[in-house]
């Protein structure tokens, strides 16, 4: 399993819009938004704003894959041990991601990007 790069962080806001223009004020571009999320990045790296009524996860760390067969073998691999995940799911935009927990309890999630 190899992976390409740490893609994003991803926190809690109370407001997104209000967070939204805030980061991009950094010089951030935003990339997408929804109700209860958004999603920024500067180059390669994301920031995903995650608001209260989000509900499909809270506070994590997004590593990036670019091959689909990788991120399958790597849900494969943690679903056999120890480590608590997820289902693999296939996003609207083309990506698929699953969900784990780190021995500390610290989520991270596995992402599949296309080129």
């Amino acid at each position: 399993m190899q992976l390409k790069r740490l893609g994003h962080v991803a926190i809690c806001v109370e407001d997104v819009d209000r967070s939204a223009k805030f980061y991009k004020s950094l010089g951030m571009r935003l990339v997408w938004k929804d109700s209860d999320w958004a999603y920024l990045k500067a180059g390669n790296d994301g920031l995903a704003l995650l608001s209260p009524s989000y509900k499909q996860a809270g506070p994590h760390f997004g590593f990036v894959f670019s091959e689909r067969q990788e991120i399958e073998a790597a849900y494969e691999e943690l679903k056999s041990s120890a480590c608590e995940v997820s289902e693999l799911h296939e996003h609207r935009d083309g990506t698929a991601s699953f969900y784990g927990k780190d021995p500390d309890g610290n989520w991270f999630e596995y992402l599949y990007e296309p080129a």
